[in-house]
């Protein structure tokens, strides 16, 4: 019987693995974790890796990964791990549709999930020693929500850990992060993400999967994501942003209505503008790489007309409009129309 992934399976995060199975055999894990780090890089596989190695039978504080208590912890339905997340991300991850909830699923894990959960935190575990919770996207707790998990990990129950995973820490209370163990989780190697890409995504090649690594900032759900394909359109998109003009209104508004016609496309153009913009950063620096390097001429003649605080702002811009696209269901020529103005006109 294939063993199902564990612990073991964390692939180039070896600084956190190794906290975490040095507290494992020791017999002493924390009651409280945090595993933060950016989205795509192993978290979540290790937060229910470390679920396994503390409810499995067969080698305690290990997990073998075989028994029927790790294909359960595998397959979130194991009765002593609770696991808390919005429920907008149910819905996407399609373990909810949204008929299944009265109103627009919500974005925040709110104070009733919190309480729900203290309430299966208070009885005992039914198959194992302990129980274990994981909170995915922890930061996304609202403040009422966050206060009331406050009071569980002050005082938590016998036999509990918590494990709360989050790209974005600094959402959370100081008081909920200083009462965890942190493991930090860092961006994948391009070269690791590159073999993934063409092991998962038939017929791409070498040169292009190696691109997508590049653009992807070391996550591998984001390389996975990414349109192969709409990549094709990388170079004309750098040299149409190139040749906008500060005065030249109608350009800006012109790529706003291409790149807005779908959400797939806006997206793809703004991962390959904020490489770019990383590269024009890059090329202010004598010898420092480029990801496209065949537009290092380019790079360079950018870079001596932008400063580093308008090359700051820009990043910014995009980083602004992409979540308004994704997380907020903005409009998107709308959100790019506006980013191109305040880049250029702001």
């Amino acid at each position: 019987m294939k063993p199902v992934m564990s612990l073991a399976d964390v692939k180039c995060q070896d600084r956190a693995v190794a906290a975490l199975e040095a507290a494992l055999s020791r017999g002493h894990v924390h009651h409280a974790w945090l595993f933060h780090g950016p989205d795509g890089v192993g978290k979540e596989l290790a937060a229910f890796g470390l679920a396994q190695a503390l409810i499995c039978t067969e080698q305690p504080n290990a997990g073998c990964g075989v028994c029927a208590a790790c294909r359960r912890v595998h397959k979130r339905n194991h009765p002593d791990v609770t696991v808390v997340m919005p429920d907008d991300e149910l819905v996407r991850r399609g373990m909810a549709g949204r008929s299944d909830f009265e109103r627009t699923p919500s974005r925040d894990i709110r104070i009733e999930q919190v309480r729900q959960l203290q309430e299966r935190l208070a009885f005992r575990a039914l198959e194992s020693k302990t129980k274990v919770a994981v909170l995915l996207t922890a930061h996304a707790m609202n403040p009422s929500a966050q206060n009331a998990l406050l009071k569980t990990l002050e005082e938590p129950p016998a036999g509990t850990v918590l494990i709360l995973v989050s790209s974005a820490p600094d959402k959370l209370l100081p008081t909920i992060r200083s009462r965890c163990a942190k493991a930090s989780f860092g961006p994948l190697p391009v070269d690791f993400l590159a073999a993934r890409l063409m092991e998962g995504k038939k017929g791409v090649d070498e040169a292009t999967a190696k691109q997508a690594a590049m653009m992807a900032g070391g996550s591998l759900a984001r390389a996975l994501s990414l349109d192969v394909d709409a990549l094709g359109e990388r170079k004309d998109i750098i040299e149409r942003f190139e040749a906008l003009q500060p005065m030249d209104a109608r350009g800006w508004l012109a790529m706003a209505e291409t790149l807005g016609d779908d959400r797939v496309t806006a997206e793809v153009a703004l991962d390959v503008l904020q490489v770019w913009l990383r590269d024009v950063q890059a090329a202010q620096v004598p010898g420092a790489p480029l990801v496209n390097v065949d537009l290092q001429p380019l790079a360079v003649a950018a870079a001596a007309k932008v400063s580093a605080a308008a090359l700051h702002r820009r990043n910014l811009l995009i980083d602004e409009a992409r979540n308004a696209i994704t997380q907020r269901n903005g409009a998107v020529r709308l959100q790019l129309e506006r980013m191109f103005v305040e880049m250029f006109a702001g």
